[in-house]
């Protein structure tokens, strides 16, 4: 007796025509995103831009805001694998409603619109707070370092600066130099030519020492910035130093030339190598704070110094301007930790738990780096984060947010900003944050 299937019925045809949403679950995520769109985000920064009543009618910015958020949320960054899936996936034609919308299109959406999708990070926070999400009872702080559209192999130093240049410029003159000896004799070989074009590699090399030269000076001129900035902040502390009645210090530096090692990366120059436990990348440090009770994102920063230390304030601050108060707890590791950021805390009258050290494996305690001087803020913290042990708050800091960063990261891929500078990485960033807020949103639905 032969195995009974069930029926294939690819060529029969409905009698009524399905709807696109018909194929799609009631409670999945691009539903919420495009209620969210069409009834409580307000778009109106990005409809408000559409004034010319030339040419063909655009798409409409609530579907095109719908479809980018969605692709954010579901680890569908490129607009070309956007345009792509509104043509293969029922969720996304959904969205479209069947009229797909071209990759260019798509790109040049989010270019054109890239603050006004950033600032909806703070909508959709506030949204989750209302549905009860959002409690400030613990926040967590972390900073993750991702990949700049940049290779670090576009990097270069500044003495391989100075040295390089040094080189493309005598080869250069070597050769406009002959070129201009030989210039007569040429006449006849070239005819109608002047004798003296330059070929292809003298012109990459004129480009190349260009560049090398904007790169030189522009490290030149950070460093003049840093070293200024820190003769006023020497002369300042001396001042109150004085007024205190302590001794005179020491001599101001007056190094204004960069370090030797100080890079800078050719494709994105606003980039950083920073070193990450798997090696050194040319990226940024994209930093967050997580609410301890859905691990909803409250606030976020992004920089390009691969230390955390002068991001707690900033952090903080995000977090008391899109909700209005502050947490009553506040973890972060190692990174944060510094007197004025004890300081900022105990000012605001936040409870603190911030390793003072990098925690050891199988002990209670942290090794901090210097030992602090008896009775100051950071002995306190230790002091503190030793007398709880393993029940201390601090602990909960891991389990936090470091998953919202193997979330961003791990599940939904992404792994690498795809816009260059720090002006467009920082949205892009905040629309990162604004998806992972809508996937939680979704499932707490």
């Amino acid at each position: 007796m032969s195995k009974e299937f069930r029926p294939w019925k690819i060529d029969e045809a409905q009698l009524l025509p399905p709807s696109v949403q018909d194929y799609v679950p009631r409670d999945h995520v691009s539903r919420l995103i495009v209620s969210l769109v069409r009834e409580s985000l307000d778009l109106s920064a990005i409809i408000g831009s559409y004034r010319s009543g030339l040419g063909q009618p655009p798409f409409d910015p609530r579907m095109m805001t719908a479809l980018l958020l969605h692709g954010y949320a579901s680890g569908i960054y490129s607009s070309r694998r956007i345009a792509r899936a509104t043509v293969e996936r029922a969720d996304f034609m959904m969205i479209v409603a069947g009229d797909p919308a071209d990759f260019r299109t798509i790109s040049e959406f989010r270019r054109r619109h890239l603050k006004a999708l950033a600032d909806l990070f703070v909508q959709v926070l506030k949204l989750a707070e209302k549905a009860g999400l959002v409690k400030l009872g613990h926040v967590a702080l972390d900073g993750t370092k991702i990949k700049a559209n940049a290779s670090k192999h576009k990097a270069m130093s500044y003495d391989r600066m100075k040295k390089r240049e040094a080189e493309l410029a005598a080869e250069v003159d070597r050769w406009l130099k002959a070129a201009e000896a030989a210039d007569a004799q040429e006449d006849k070989l070239y005819g109608d030519k002047r004798g003296d074009e330059m070929p292809d590699w003298v012109a990459d090399k004129q480009k190349r020492l260009e560049k090398i030269r904007e790169a030189k000076a522009a490290l030149e001129a950070e460093a003049k910035a840093a070293a200024e900035a820190e003769r006023k902040a020497r002369a300042e502390a001396e001042e109150r130093r004085i007024a205190e009645g302590g001794k005179k210090n020491g001599k101001t530096p007056t190094k204004t030339e960069p370090d030797g090692k100080a890079q800078r990366n050719f494709t994105d120059p606003e980039s950083r190598i920073l070193k990450t436990k798997d090696g050194y990348i040319q990226g940024y440090n994209a930093q967050a704070a997580v609410d301890g009770a859905h691990q909803i994102i409250v606030a976020q920063t992004l920089t390009s110094s691969s230390s955390d230390q002068a991001q707690l304030a900033p952090l903080l601050d995000g977090i008391r301007a899109n909700l209005g108060t502050n947490p009553d707890e506040v973890s972060a590791d190692a990174g944060y930790c510094s007197a004025a950021n004890l300081r900022t805390i105990k000012r605001r009258r936040i409870e603190g738990y911030i390793a003072t050290g990098r925690q050891k494996h199988g002990t209670k305690s942290a090794t901090a780096k210097k030992p602090s001087r008896p009775g100051s803020l950071i002995a306190r913290m230790s002091t503190k984060l030793k007398r709880a042990g393993y029940r201390s708050r601090y602990r909960l800091r891991k389990q936090i947010v470091e998953p919202v960063f193997g979330q961003i990261k791990q599940a939904r891929g992404f792994r690498q900003f795809l816009l260059r500078g720090i002006d467009k990485v920082k949205p892009e960033w905040a629309l990162i944050c604004t998806a992972h807020n809508l996937v939680k949103l979704a499932r707490a639905a």
